[in-house]
């Protein structure tokens, strides 16, 4: 029985790939449960259509991740926060304040999309690591610095 993929499904296929499977396993299980549909001729004609759709809006978005990080490039922040005179952090720096700090640059930027390479504790230079696409990563260095 021939399906089209609604989901990823563990050790059978990623969303929008075509599976052969047992007639018992896709019309009982993977049917019902909304996980995958027939692969008629015009349902393949339908999600072929869509992946062309698709790899357009996801050239463009990463043409436009391209642009950012090329603008990323010469970055670099200054984020500040309290800190005791051995210059320990209270509290800490988030991906909140990094957002926020690089929207003042001019830049919208996800929180989520935000990770660092080691947790701020204390006044000092780090760097934050910026997923703008699956292919397109930034390093973009920030200062904390004693208020």
């Amino acid at each position: 029985m021939e399906l089209i993929l609604k989901q990823d499904i563990k050790n059978l296929g990623e969303k929008d790939d075509v599976v052969n499977v047992k007639p018992g396993y896709g019309r009982n299980f993977l049917i019902p449960k909304g996980y995958a549909t027939l692969a008629t001729g015009s349902a393949k004609k339908v999600l072929a259509e869509n992946l062309k759709q698709a790899a357009f809006k996801q050239d463009k978005i990463k043409k436009d991740a391209d642009a950012i990080a090329g603008k990323l490039e010469g970055v670099k922040l200054s984020i500040g926060a309290k800190a005791g005179e051995s210059g320990k952090i209270f509290g800490s720096v988030n991906t909140i304040q990094i957002a926020d700090a690089l929207k003042k640059e001019g830049f919208d930027v996800d929180r989520r999309r935000i990770t660092f390479e080691t947790e701020p504790k204390f006044v000092g230079e780090y760097i934050a690591n910026l997923n703008l696409h699956k292919e397109v990563k930034v390093k973009v260095p920030f200062e904390v610095v004693a208020e």
